[in-house]
């Protein structure tokens, strides 16, 4: 498997993904799974930051404000469903928030029927920071 970015980090993220997920299980609201993935990332002593404020540019003037779940090691963001599955529109949703900041690394974490996870990575220099 190659090296990615910050991959330390998401290996921790992933692994209190699946902790949470096998106590939990399915069928809670996104902020159940909210609060236990804050007091999981945080027993294992990673920062983290919940809805975190970003903002969204057009010409230099702001023209969105969203929110994203998690912002771990001010690193990677994380974007939390709990859905029958990962669609097209999770993974765009989490593009557009890499898109509106500067950073690279998201993950989308699912807690449905079955626990899913997918990585992305946006790397663009033109992007504006939070």
């Amino acid at each position: 498997m190659a090296d990615f970015i910050h991959s330390d980090i998401t290996k921790r993220i992933i692994k209190s993904f699946y902790s949470v997920y096998n106590k939990l299980g399915f069928g809670f609201l996104e902020k159940v799974y909210e609060n236990a993935m804050m007091i999981e990332l945080m027993s294992d002593g990673l920062y983290c930051e919940k809805q975190k404020p970003i903002k969204v540019y057009y010409k230099e003037k702001i023209v969105g404000d969203y929110y994203v779940d998690i912002l771990v090691e001010n690193k990677i963001i994380i974007e939390l469903k709990a859905s029958e599955g990962i669609v097209e529109e999770h993974e765009l949703q989490l593009i557009n928030y890499l898109k509106a900041t500067d950073l690279e690394i998201g993950l989308l974490l699912n807690f449905g029927k079955q626990a899913q996870f997918k990585r992305k990575i946006f790397s663009n220099t033109n992007k504006k920071l939070f």
